[in-house]
Protein backbone atom coordinates (compact mmCIF):
# COMPACT_ATOMS: atom_id res chain seq x y z
CA UNK A 1 0.00 0.00 0.00
CA UNK A 2 0.69 3.65 -0.30
CA UNK A 3 0.11 4.76 3.30
CA UNK A 4 2.10 1.80 4.35
CA UNK A 5 5.47 3.35 4.04
CA UNK A 6 4.99 6.67 5.43
CA UNK A 7 3.00 5.28 8.27
CA UNK A 8 6.14 2.62 9.28
CA UNK A 9 8.51 6.11 9.05
CA UNK A 10 9.83 7.19 12.50
CA UNK A 11 9.36 10.84 11.28
CA UNK A 12 5.18 10.18 11.15
CA UNK A 13 5.32 9.21 14.48
CA UNK A 14 7.72 12.12 15.88
CA UNK A 15 5.34 14.40 13.83
CA UNK A 16 2.55 13.34 15.52
CA UNK A 17 3.56 12.76 18.59
CA UNK A 18 4.51 16.60 18.31
CA UNK A 19 0.91 17.64 16.89
CA UNK A 20 -0.30 15.94 19.73
CA UNK A 21 1.59 17.66 22.40
CA UNK A 22 0.91 20.83 20.59
CA UNK A 23 -2.88 20.58 20.47
CA UNK A 24 -3.38 19.16 24.15
CA UNK A 25 -0.18 19.52 25.84
CA UNK A 26 1.77 22.73 25.17
CA UNK A 27 1.33 25.69 27.26
CA UNK A 28 -0.37 27.47 24.76
CA UNK A 29 -2.30 24.34 23.30
CA UNK A 30 -4.76 24.83 20.72
CA UNK A 31 -7.80 23.93 23.33
CA UNK A 32 -6.91 26.66 25.47
CA UNK A 33 -6.56 28.77 22.77
CA UNK A 34 -9.77 28.65 21.54
CA UNK A 35 -11.21 28.85 25.39
CA UNK A 36 -8.85 32.23 25.51
CA UNK A 37 -10.58 32.94 22.47
CA UNK A 38 -14.26 32.50 23.38
CA UNK A 39 -13.60 34.30 26.92
CA UNK A 40 -12.14 37.59 25.22
CA UNK A 41 -15.41 37.64 22.92
CA UNK A 42 -17.70 37.21 25.93
CA UNK A 43 -15.58 40.02 27.89
CA UNK A 44 -15.56 42.72 24.98
CA UNK A 45 -19.40 41.96 24.89
CA UNK A 46 -19.37 43.16 28.90
CA UNK A 47 -17.37 45.47 27.67
CA UNK A 48 -19.75 46.72 25.19
CA UNK A 49 -22.73 46.36 27.62
CA UNK A 50 -21.20 48.21 30.47
CA UNK A 51 -20.01 51.33 27.84
CA UNK A 52 -23.64 51.62 26.72
CA UNK A 53 -25.09 51.69 30.63
CA UNK A 54 -22.30 54.17 31.65
CA UNK A 55 -23.57 56.15 28.71
CA UNK A 56 -27.08 55.85 29.62
CA UNK A 57 -26.89 56.86 32.98
CA UNK A 58 -24.45 59.73 32.10
CA UNK A 59 -27.37 61.02 30.04
CA UNK A 60 -29.74 60.25 32.87
CA UNK A 61 -27.55 62.49 35.66
CA UNK A 62 -27.14 64.96 33.59
CA UNK A 63 -30.95 65.12 32.24
CA UNK A 64 -31.74 65.12 36.70
CA UNK A 65 -29.45 67.24 37.78
CA UNK A 66 -30.69 70.13 34.91
CA UNK A 67 -34.40 69.56 34.97
CA UNK A 68 -36.59 69.70 38.02
CA UNK A 69 -39.40 68.06 36.58
CA UNK A 70 -37.49 65.31 35.80
CA UNK A 71 -36.00 65.22 38.98
CA UNK A 72 -39.68 65.32 40.89
CA UNK A 73 -41.13 62.53 38.47
CA UNK A 74 -37.65 60.05 39.01
CA UNK A 75 -38.12 60.34 42.86
CA UNK A 76 -41.87 59.95 42.66
CA UNK A 77 -41.34 56.62 40.32
CA UNK A 78 -37.98 55.06 41.83
CA UNK A 79 -38.30 55.99 45.13
CA UNK A 80 -42.24 56.58 45.97
CA UNK A 81 -41.94 59.87 47.34
CA UNK A 82 -44.82 62.20 48.39
CA UNK A 83 -45.60 65.57 48.57
CA UNK A 84 -47.32 65.97 52.16
CA UNK A 85 -50.78 66.64 51.00
CA UNK A 86 -51.27 63.96 48.55
CA UNK A 87 -51.74 60.17 49.26
CA UNK A 88 -49.15 57.07 46.87
CA UNK A 89 -50.75 53.86 46.18
CA UNK A 90 -48.46 51.44 44.29
CA UNK A 91 -50.11 49.09 41.64
CA UNK A 92 -48.84 45.35 41.22
CA UNK A 93 -49.54 43.84 38.34
CA UNK A 94 -49.98 39.88 38.38
CA UNK A 95 -48.11 37.62 35.86
CA UNK A 96 -50.40 35.33 34.21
Amino acid sequence: MFYRKYIHNKYFYTGLAFLIWMIFFDQESFTDQVRMSQSLNNLEKQKEFYLEEIESNQRSIHMLTNDTAKLETFAREKYYMKKDNEDVYVVIKEEE
